[in-house]
């Protein structure tokens, strides 16, 4: 059965191809060669138009703006003030450390400054007597009664006095330094979020700890995003990254929100392709300020790489590719015949294409192109040359 099917199939091809004969006995010539019987076809009237050429691309929206919270210090974490998926406003406090071992601590550097601050009063309370015993000796010596030498003693020791009253205010200084640092950590346990930018709302979008959990310094809390701006991330083929430049219009759509689509710009190209993959990476901004668009989504991406005004524009589905060229047929109503000429095409959209050339005008096959030759005989629809025609014109 099987190769009686396949005979029955040559049998149709050669009798198509090879011509049959009529009733009267006389040879009928294959359909699409000069002579052969006329081929129904399709027109559509050459015209001219605007043409955009675009490139289509999948990705993935990130954040513009992450920010991991960290605790700066370490300790038991009492207290959460805020949860996956709430806002934050910058500078709000969103949880909370045990304080009393920081509590303590402040203590101590207080009392370390307050015993500081007593050994500088002192310092300067006996530099105050050794400048007296100076200046006593002094006149003493310049009576003729003390020696050279009680004047020297005198003086160093007013100098060592000098010397205590500056390392106490030292002292002071640094003590004063450490209760300041002490206050800082304790401030710490109040874990804030704060990050750099313009945005004064943030999304918490992970919680990395529970309540009662033992954190130590730059342990991550939160991850905080920004969601009014994103970046879609997507690839491109190296055949298409010499058209791509930064600041070319994208069309953004998600799968989850079905055909609406989003404005974005491409904001950034990565200035080598991967030779893993053959393809750059590029980055497109997207505004959100409904916030409607979420980080993760999957994203259709349209780049317009081309626009072209006044182009002579003809249907993709009326082109005809033999022997790795490009050509199209026109029809010509009066004579019932068609005509292949060899094109160069221009701009291309899914449905169009631009011939750059040669100069056309006419009406182009568009159905039933692929059984004809050049001056093949052709029947067009009644009313369709002369519709075609009038939208030409």
């Amino acid at each position: 059965m099987l190769g009686a099917g396949l005979a029955l199939f040559l049998l149709v091809l050669a009798y198509w191809y090879l011509g049959r004969e009529d009733d009267a006995g006389n040879a009928v010539p294959a359909p699409g060669r000069p002579g052969s019987a006329a081929v129904a076809v399709e027109v559509t009237p050459l015209e001219r138009g605007t043409i955009v050429e675009r490139r289509s691309f999948t990705g993935t929206l990130q954040p513009a703006s992450r920010f991991d919270l960290a605790a700066r210090v370490g300790g038991r974490l009492l207290e959460l003030h805020a949860d996956l998926g709430d806002v934050v406003r910058r500078g709000q406090v969103v949880a909370r450390l045990d304080q009393e071992e920081y509590r303590l601590d402040v203590a101590k550097a207080q009392a370390e400054l307050e015993v500081a601050a007593a050994g500088l009063i002192e310092a300067e309370s006996s530099l105050a007597t050794s400048q007296r015993d100076y200046e006593r000796v002094q006149r003493l010596r310049q009576q003729g009664v003390a020696s050279e030498a009680e004047l020297d003693t005198a003086l160093a020791n007013y100098q060592a006095q000098q010397a205590r009253v500056a390392v106490a205010a030292a002292q002071v200084s640094l003590r004063r330094s450490a209760l300041a640092a002490a206050n800082l950590r304790l401030s710490y346990t109040e874990i804030r979020a704060d990050w750099q930018g313009e945005e004064q709302e943030r999304v918490i979008a992970e919680r990395f700890v529970d309540e009662g959990s033992l954190l130590a310094a730059n342990t991550p809390v939160f991850a905080l995003v920004g969601i009014d701006r994103l970046v879609a991330v997507a690839y491109a083929p190296e055949r298409d990254y010499p058209r791509l430049a930064t600041g070319q219009a994208v069309t953004v759509r998600a799968d989850a929100l079905g055909e609406r689509s989003f404005p974005g710009v491409l904001a950034r190209l990565a200035p080598v392709v991967r030779e893993a993959s053959r393809q750059a990476r590029l980055e497109v901004a997207v505004a959100n300020p409904e916030q409607v668009l979420k980080p993760g989504m999957f994203v259709r991406l349209e780049i317009e790489l081309a626009r072209k005004d006044d182009a002579l524009l003809v249907p993709r589905a009326a082109l005809v590719e033999r022997t790795g060229a490009y050509g199209l047929f026109l029809a010509d109503p009066e004579t019932s015949t068609a005509r292949y000429v060899p094109v160069r095409l221009g701009l291309q959209e899914r449905e169009r294409v631009e011939i750059v050339e040669p100069a056309l005008s006419g009406l182009a096959i568009s159905l039933g192109q692929h059984l004809l030759s050049d001056g093949a005989r052709i029947i067009i629809p009644a009313g369709e040359a002369g519709a075609a025609g009038e939208e030409g014109r």
